[in-house]
């Protein structure tokens, strides 16, 4: 069972296992990726690594994937000439990071996609999650995103043979 993310009229959905459900996507679309921060949702078939949650929020989620538990201290690099973009990385960091510990609920349950990181090639964009979504679906960064009650169910029937498809 894989997750297939598509458009569907004006929407997005995502579908796995019990049906369709609406998700966010990149606020430059669905499209081939072109650069870091070009805000697009790249299309593709990718494997799904593991799962990070905030546990000061919510127990760990019920998966067949690696759970790890963040850190406050926990960041994603974002700097293409850093040995360590694309990388979960400690604060502070000598590099552009992005905080991985949100006074939001974004990252509460994250799903790391393998995108750009087997081999990473630098600029290409740094990492695609599967994450929370914004009240309204408003477009992410690049990444998928999902209310928690879709992402949690979604997490429950996944295993590690297991990928995020994403189609124009």
């Amino acid at each position: 069972m894989h997750i297939t993310v598509s458009r569907a009229g004006d929407d997005h959905v995502a579908e796995w296992g019990e049906g369709r459900r609406r998700c966010a996507v990149g606020r430059g679309g669905v499209a081939k990726k072109v650069r870091e921060g070009d805000g697009i949702t790249p299309t593709g078939d990718w494997p799904l690594r593991r799962v990070l949650y905030r546990a000061d929020r919510l127990n760990a989620p019920r998966c067949l994937l690696p759970v790890s538990a963040l850190a406050p201290d926990d960041g994603w690099c974002e700097q293409p000439d850093d040995p360590d973009y694309n990388r979960l990385v400690k604060l502070p960091h000598r590099a552009s990071v992005e905080s991985m510990w949100r006074a939001d609920a974004l990252y509460d349950v994250v799903l790391v996609v393998g995108y750009n990181d087997a081999p990473v090639i630098p600029g290409l964009g740094s990492a695609i999650f599967v994450h929370l979504a914004r009240a309204g679906f408003s477009p992410t960064a690049g990444c998928v995103a999902m209310v928690l009650p879709d992402l949690l169910a979604a997490l429950a029937q996944l295993t590690p043979e297991d990928r995020l498809i994403v189609r124009a």
